[in-house]
């Protein structure tokens, strides 16, 4: 199913998003990671596309298993980073001739050794850039953008952010998907002022189950996410118990989806860093069910 017909008739949306792993014991937790998943029945699984495009062909070939071995529909991350806009063109052609029909699209990080992004000569900017040139050569994929509910990094404002984002639904995107958050104050104020802005696709919540505490706090160091201090000061108390700290992280993100749930969100987005055991929990929690 696309992105574009997901969300249309109410239904609501279940995803997941995995990495290509970097050697063979990772291909193997992947993929028993997404046995267990896909029994759920996700709408679609995304795969993403390695900093500077160092997996773009394996990002294809694991949508190719997703799809053909697992029988799910998957998502392609993909990014303008390193390549032409006919790299980009022969790209997109070869997830097509794979039956990728949806599309992730990115303007992606700057390459090891940036500080800020620098497009290939001949190639895209901006991330409404690349949604626009998906459009042109192959209207009918569907196409999720990235939204930022705390704003990007690098944006000087939240209106400037905003105003990004617009740009990438204007351009064609059926749908976005938020930057992590732990906060769901922060994710309501995003989408009032996405439709007071005039964008009106369906703004989909992305969560990252706790599962370790010092993983989590690099990773929100770098997206410049709020942490809730009273959950902080509840890992910090375990910070020598892993077993403790999962326990804290899934039952804060049961609460956390189903008061998103609750709020009438389309669909959730999870962040699965390619492990079953915190999904599988929240997932049975919030009432959806294994086949």
């Amino acid at each position: 199913m696309r992105i574009s017909e997901l969300y249309s008739a109410g239904t609501f949306g279940l995803s997941v998003e995995v990495f290509p792993p970097r050697n063979e014991n990772g291909d193997e937790e992947l993929f028993r990671t997404l046995e267990e998943l896909i029994r759920y029945q996700p709408a679609f699984v995304s795969c993403t596309y390695g900093a500077g495009g160092s997996t773009s062909k394996r990002t294809i070939e694991l949508c190719e298993i997703i799809q053909n071995r697992l029988r799910s529909t998957s998502t392609a991350h993909f990014t303008c980073v390193a390549s032409t806009r006919d790299e980009l063109i022969e790209w997109l052609r070869s997830a097509s001739e794979a039956g990728i029909t949806n599309i992730m699209a990115l303007r992606g990080d700057p390459p090891a050794g940036q500080e800020t992004f620098t497009p290939a000569d001949g190639g895209l900017k901006h991330a409404d850039e690349l949604v626009s040139l998906i459009r042109k050569h192959f209207p009918d994929m569907g196409i999720g953008v990235a939204g930022y509910p705390e704003v990007h990094p690098e944006a000087p404002d939240a209106e400037t952010d905003l105003a990004n984002l617009k740009r990438k639904v204007d351009a064609g995107a059926d749908a976005v998907y938020t930057q992590l958050f732990f906060n769901n104050v922060h994710f309501h104020n995003f989408r009032e002022r996405c439709v007071r802005a005039g964008i009106h696709c369906p703004i989909i919540p992305g969560i990252m189950p706790i599962t370790e505490f010092r993983r989590i706090q690099r990773i929100t160091s770098m997206c410049n996410t709020e942490f809730p201090a009273a959950l902080s000061s509840k890992l910090e108390a375990v910070q020598d118990d892993l077993e403790a700290q999962f326990e804290i992280g899934v039952e804060y993100a049961i609460q956390q989806c189903q008061e998103l749930i609750d709020d009438g969100v389309s669909g959730i987005h999870f962040y699965a860093l390619n492990r079953s055991q915190a999904c599988k929990r929240i997932f049975d929690a919030l009432g959806f069910h294994e086949t």
